[in-house]
């Protein structure tokens, strides 16, 4: 099975808004199996796919109590609630950081499973986030796009310090 590897912060493929799925078939089948393997091996609980560079409007998640993965494609968030709840968020593609995160507590999520049947899926508080996240990556958004400037700041600064010694180090 072909291993991606996770595009981080700074890869412009990142920004990207992704596009509908309209072919559901095995080389589908197969990006999404691949998408749960890097997934599992880098510890995250979701994975968009244009977090390994392909821009397709999916993503892969595991559920945090009963560890079943699962496949969302053409995801859309048709109903979120008013209330509001801010947690430290990571990211795979923003790694080694934390930020606080305002999210809705509560939304409905319209996608489509690998064979192309509508699904409709209500999820909560953790749950929420993941899929709040996740559909933000399909749309080009990361974690410090939705965080206070000062914490945006905070992690471009500390991301851009890291690459600097990581290249010196190269030298």
């Amino acid at each position: 099975m072909t291993m991606y590897e996770i595009r981080t912060l700074g890869d412009p493929v990142l920004r990207e808004r992704c596009r509908e799925v309209t072919q559901f078939d095995r080389k589908l089948r197969r990006l999404t199996e691949s998408m749960i393997e890097v997934m599992d091996a880098a510890e995250g609980v979701g994975l968009a796919a244009s977090q390994i560079g392909i821009l397709k409007r999916l993503f892969v998640w595991r559920h945090p109590t009963s560890n079943k993965s699962s496949v969302f494609v053409n995801p859309v968030i048709v109903e979120s609630s008013q209330e509001q709840q801010s947690g430290a968020e990571g990211c795979l593609s923003v790694p080694g950081f934390s930020v606080e995160v305002p999210r809705a507590a509560r939304v409905v999520v319209e996608a489509c499973d690998l064979e192309g049947r509508p699904l409709r899926f209500e999820a909560i508080d953790l749950l929420a986030r993941i899929m709040q996240h996740e559909i933000d990556h399909l749309d080009g958004t990361l974690i410090v796009d939705r965080t206070s400037a000062e914490e945006r700041r905070r992690v471009l600064r500390e991301h851009r310090a890291a690459r600097e010694a990581e290249e010196h180090m190269a030298r």
